[in-house]
């Protein structure tokens, strides 16, 4: 999915949100506990000798992305705000790409 594509998701993911005065708390709390049953996979991948299930990852992630969805509803912003700023975000910071040596020198 490129960015512009992210508008025409946070639409459709309207029709399964709740509307009500507990709603920013809901997905907030949704968010890390999807955020950690992912990393809980990753965490039975690399010490627990699970295979890495490709269709888990992908269906722990959508969750993380449309409780992220409704939170940015919920707060007026746009996903592909977010994105289009996290790219700039790491440009600025990593300006010919990651490094470890940049990472550990760079101004916060």
């Amino acid at each position: 999915m490129n960015i512009e594509k992210f508008e025409s998701y946070q639409e459709q993911i309207q029709r399964t949100r709740s509307f009500n005065e507990t709603e920013l708390a809901n997905y907030t709390l949704g968010l890390v506990c999807e955020a950690g049953e992912f990393g809980d996979l990753i965490k039975k991948h690399l010490f627990h000798g699970h295979e890495l299930d490709e269709e888990k990852v992908k269906s722990e992630l959508g969750d993380v992305l449309w409780y992220l969805g409704n939170i940015c509803n919920i707060l007026d912003i746009k996903l592909e705000d977010i994105a289009s700023g996290n790219i700039q975000k790491l440009k600025n910071r990593y300006p010919n790409g990651f490094s470890e040596q940049d990472s550990i020198n760079r101004a916060e």
